[in-house]
């Protein structure tokens, strides 16, 4: 929640800098920005003309009965509107295209930007959040491309066209029409003031509600097995009321704007009738000049509504656009080096020398811990929960990177590595498979064009899986739901093991990988671990004994120290912690098996 309201503070009526960076995004599309301009100014321009063509008709054309001139000047009317007509039809097509392209660029590099994030950055924030940036924010920014910036342009232009023609028709009666102006702008800044809260209060609203629809999605089984829906349902009713209420706020100051400006702009057309039909009785101006007069005057409080009415766009878009900047902001935690090393071969060695680190800077995970592990061999990790197994997986990985000591491979400190091509080179299996919604195939291959159906098949053949697959509806092509719901536990950790042994990596990461998996399905495992681990280095999390005994060597965690290294029967021996462990979680396995 203290996120949340700091969020509520954000968003100023025009911030410079902001601005700028926004406009930066419509710089590739200037030409376009500059047509739009221009076509909304001919429209304008065949929008002021049609007045004249009346005055020439009511003072000239019809006292005189002049027929043929009164063809020309209809013709001349038909003509400035079909213009206008076909300006304002594609200065709209322009202008929102323009938007579109500049919005598709801005959506693209932050997802860019999100993808380089580091896993600590999404540990801090909700992923309903992100999406509301992603998405609604970025809509917000849309809106202002496509109507904010041209319009305000283009009102100008009429606005500053119209008073010219004004006083060109009559000096008083323009004075006295801009009397009420003044009345329009105290108007125009109470509606300022009530709608900028409403407008905050709407995207910090809809952040919160789609963080707890994507939480309550997500964990849609938690919420059905301890029987939560009512209380959840009670909890988004009342998000939804608050989203409700701040969208109700902008709605009413608009209700109250609109009829306002209206009532104000009927005031002043009323006096000019009065004034103006005083001035036509006494001879001082023409019936056909008052009646221009008024229909300019009519023209006049429109981009006056239009330009007041940008104020809540340029809000809104401020707040959004300070959100997205901050996210495009979020300094990348682990960054690749000025000189980023790449071998040709990774080798698969790991030592760890003296590693420390923190998710939190009182909370040390990992203290002391050094290692090395020689290409090929295959090493297990074991010890409680919360003993830093798993952190050790993902340091390696370099999701996160230590608070002390290093972590080499190949006797490169992986600081110094190219991040991605040193993650290319290692692949990794989690207790908790992800996998996408679409096909068998493409989950294993993850779109790599070289990754032939062919190679796909021998994998899993090796792996012994090619036969729950080749069961499934499609076979290889058959798509997975979301998750990969559609498959069992089992089966979605067998598309996991095909999918890390595909990309053939030096070294293998196995973090509970077979913890949900029956015991015929283990076997099928085991025998293609025993195969595929061979030349890789391999390190392994696991509470099953099957995949431990299996181990060249096995390293004992407690409370993020190494406190035991060993075979199996070695550690057994020595009977210390991991005898102990083997006496509560494991011996029980053996003698099942």
């Amino acid at each position: 929640m203290a996120e949340h309201d700091r969020e509520e503070a954000l968003g100023k009526i025009v911030d410079a800098r902001l601005t700028k960076r926004l406009l930066a995004y419509l710089r590739p599309y200037k030409w376009r920005v500059i047509g739009s301009i221009l076509l909304s100014m001919l429209a304008s321009t065949m929008a002021l003309a049609q007045p004249l063509l009346i005055v020439r008709a009511i003072d000239h054309t019809i006292p005189n009965r002049d027929t043929v001139e009164l063809v020309y000047i209809f013709t001349a009317f038909a003509l400035l509107m079909a213009v206008e007509y076909v300006g304002q039809y594609s200065y709209i097509l322009l202008v929102n295209s323009t938007g579109q392209h500049a919005m598709y660029d801005l959506r693209v590099e932050l997802f860019g930007h999100l993808q380089k994030l580091s896993l600590s950055f999404f540990d801090r924030n909700p992923v309903g959040r992100l999406m509301t940036r992603v998405t609604g924010d970025i809509e917000v920014l849309n809106e202002m491309f496509s109507q904010g910036v041209t319009v305000i342009f283009g009102s100008l232009f009429l606005l500053f066209g119209i008073l010219v023609l004004l006083f060109t028709l009559n000096f008083k009666m323009t004075l006295l029409a801009l009397a009420i102006v003044p009345f329009v702008l105290v108007i125009s800044r109470y509606f300022r003031i009530w709608s900028r809260d409403g407008f905050r209060a709407v995207r910090t609203r809809i952040a919160r509600l789609n963080t707890y629809l994507q939480e309550n999605v997500a964990g849609l089984q938690t919420v059905q097995v301890f029987v939560r829906e009512e209380r959840n349902l009670r909890r988004f009713r009342e998000l939804n009321k608050d989203h409700y209420d701040a969208n109700i706020q902008t709605i009413v100051a608009f209700s109250i704007f609109f009829p306002a400006v209206e009532i104000v702009s009927a005031l002043g057309i009323a006096l000019i009738l009065w004034y103006g039909g005083i001035q036509v009785f006494a001879g001082a101006v023409t019936l056909g000049v008052m009646v221009a007069f008024i229909e300019y005057l009519m023209k006049f409080f429109q981009p006056l509504r239009e330009l007041s009415a940008q104020y809540g766009t340029l809000q809104s878009a401020m707040a959004s656009s300070e959100r997205i900047f901050r996210l495009m902001d979020e300094p990348i935690s682990i960054p690749d080096p000025d000189e980023p090393y790449r071998a040709d071969k990774v080798g698969g060695h790991v030592a760890f020398d003296r590693v420390s680190f923190a998710y939190n800077p009182d909370d040390e995970v990992l203290c002391d811990v050094s290692f090395s592990v020689s290409p090929g061999e295959r090493v297990a990790f074991v010890g409680a929960t919360g003993a830093g197994k798993t952190t050790i997986m993902s340091l390696l990985c370099r999701f996160y990177d230590v608070t002390g000591g290093k972590i080499e491979v190949d006797g490169v400190d992986i600081r110094g590595w190219d991040k991605k091509w040193l993650r290319s080179h290692i692949a990794i299996v989690l207790q908790d498979v992800f996998l996408f919604s679409g096909s068998v195939i493409d989950n294993v291959t993850l779109g790599e064009p070289e990754m032939t159906r062919e190679s796909v098949q021998n994998v899993c053949d090796e792996l012994g899986i090619a036969t729950f697959i080749e069961k499934l509806p499609e076979g290889y092509d058959t798509v997975l739901g979301e998750r990969g719901r559609s498959l069992s536990v089992g089966e979605r950790q067998l598309i996991s093991f095909a999918r890390a042994l595909m990309h053939d990596p030096s070294i293998l990461v196995l973090d509970e990988a077979t913890a949900n998996v029956d015991t015929q399905t283990e076997r099928v495992i085991q025998a293609a671990l025993s195969r595929l681990t061979e030349g890789r280095t391999s390190l392994i999390v696991a509470h099953r004994l099957s995949t431990i005994k299996n181990c060249d060597r096995i390293i004992v965690l407690n409370k993020g120290r190494i406190m035991e290294t060993g075979t199996h029967e070695e550690l057994l021996a020595l009977e210390g912690l991991y005898y102990r462990l083997y006496e509560l979680q494991y011996k029980e396995q053996e003698t099942v098996a």
